[in-house]
C-alpha cells in the first residue's frame, strides 16, 4: 500500500489534481498524448521526458492489483536514483549552527514545527502529527492549516511510509 501510497502523490505533484480519480486522468492523458495539458506549471519547467517517466512509474505503482506493483526498492529506486543525481540531488542534509544534522522540512509538523511520531494525512493532502491535527480539529477549526480551505471530510490517513523514514533518520541521527 506505500507503493500505491507513493505512486498517487507522484501523480498529485506532477498534475496538482485530487487524489480522487487521478490514475484514470493521468491514464487517459497520457494515452491520448495529451499529458502536457495536465501537467501542473507550478511544479516547476523540467523537461517534459523526466515528467513523462515519472507519470509512468507512478501509474506502475498505482496498478489495482497488488502483484503489478513495483516493489519501491530496488526497482522504484532504480528509477528514481538516475533522476535525483542528474539533477545534482544529494542525500546530505544541512548542518545547523550547533553541528546537528537538521530534519528534513517534510520531518516537520507545519503546526506544531516538531519532528512528527506518527505523521497522518489530512484531507488537504498534506501530513501532520497525528494527536496536534486531531486537537485542530477537535478545536473547531475545520480549515486546513495549510492551505485555508475547508477539509472535505475529517478523515485521517497513517502515513505509514514517512513514518518508517523519520524512525530510520531518527536512529542515524
Amino acid at each position: 500500500s506505500d507503493v500505491y501510497s507513493f505512486g498517487i502523490i507522484l501523480l498529485r505533484l506532477i498534475t496538482g489534481k485530487p487524489a480522487l480519480g487521478i490514475a484514470k486522468e493521468v491514464q487517459y492523458a497520457l494515452d491520448s498524448r495529451k499529458l502536457k495539458s495536465i501537467l501542473d506549471p507550478l511544479a516547476g519547467d523540467w523537461p517534459f521526458m523526466l515528467a513523462e517517466e515519472l507519470v509512468r512509474l507512478a501509474l506502475r505503482c498505482c496498478e489495482m492489483n497488488r502483484r503489478n506493483r513495483p516493489y519501491f526498492y530496488p526497482d522504484v529506486w532504480r528509477i528514481l536514483e538516475p533522476m535525483r543525481a542528474s539533477c545534482g540531488g544529494s542525500n546530505t542534509f544541512q548542518l545547523g549552527s550547533h553541528g546537528k544534522c537538521q530534519p528534513p522540512p517534510y520531518f516537520i509538523c507545519p503546526i506544531s514545527l516538531e519532528v512528527m511520531q506518527d505523521p497522518h494525512v489530512a484531507a488537504d493532502g498534506f501530513t501532520y502529527e497525528a494527536e496536534v491535527i486531531r486537537e485542530w480539529l477537535k478545536n473547531g477549526r475545520h480549515v486546513s492549516p495549510r492551505t485555508n480551505s475547508k477539509f472535505a471530510h475529517h478523515h485521517l490517513i497513517p502515513n505509514h511510509s514517512l513514518r518508517h523514514a523519520i524512525q530510520d533518520w531518527l536512529q542515524t541521527h
